[in-house]
């Protein structure tokens, strides 16, 4: 831990800097790509100490994600080899090239079975750097693939948001507990919802 608690307790000084909604954008940009800490540990604190702005931060985060999502894309679609002796450092290569293998297989069903592994990797143990960086390899279509991240992403955040504004530091405690079992359930409600839609429109 001698890695990562540094940068633990730095982005929780983050939080209470005057800067800080600018911090947690560039945390998120940097967390799609390459850095080890979640933007959920910068969140947390920020939105307890100003409820009222839980969605807004939450939204930054989020906006933040994306353009990270696009950097790595476009990293691992065009300098994948010219970086991989520096994530052969950072051991990210094995999970790079396990996140390959797996979207590549999905691909193989259609794009919309990718759309859904990005959705459930959203609440994955999984750094989201390694679904960006093996989506650019692979070459995942980017409808798809911006829609998986807003959507992967986005849930968790504002699930945070939620809890907060709802029930403060307890409902945040209670959620980094029940993280699996509530990301579940939201992505099944996304689930029927995006088929209820889909069959709608096929039927008119």
């Amino acid at each position: 831990m001698k890695l990562f608690a540094p940068l633990y307790e730095r982005a929780i000084r983050w939080a209470a800097s005057p800067h800080a909604p600018w911090l947690l954008f560039a945390l998120s940009i940097a967390e799609a790509v390459f850095f080890p800490i979640m933007p959920e540990i910068m969140l947390a604190p920020m939105a307890l100490a100003q409820p009222k702005r839980a969605f807004r931060y939450a939204g930054i985060s989020l906006a933040g994600s994306l353009v990270g999502a696009v950097i790595g894309y476009w990293l691992g679609e065009h300098a994948w080899e010219l970086v991989k002796p520096l994530l052969a450092e950072l051991h990210m290569v094995d999970k790079i090239d396990a996140g390959i293998a797996t979207i590549r297989a999905k691909m193989v069903e259609s794009p919309w079975g990718v759309f859904w592994f990005l959705v459930l990797g959203g609440f994955m143990p999984i750094p989201m750097k390694v679904f960006t960086w093996a989506s650019g390899i692979v070459g995942v279509p980017w409808l798809q693939y911006l829609l998986a991240m807003t959507v992967g992403r986005g849930k968790r955040v504002f699930l945070l948001a939620l809890a907060i504004r709802i029930g403060g530091e307890r409902a945040e405690r209670a959620l980094h507990r029940w993280i699996e079992p509530v990301g579940w359930i939201a992505t099944v409600l996304i689930a029927v919802l995006v088929g209820y839609l889909y069959f709608k429109s096929r039927g008119a």
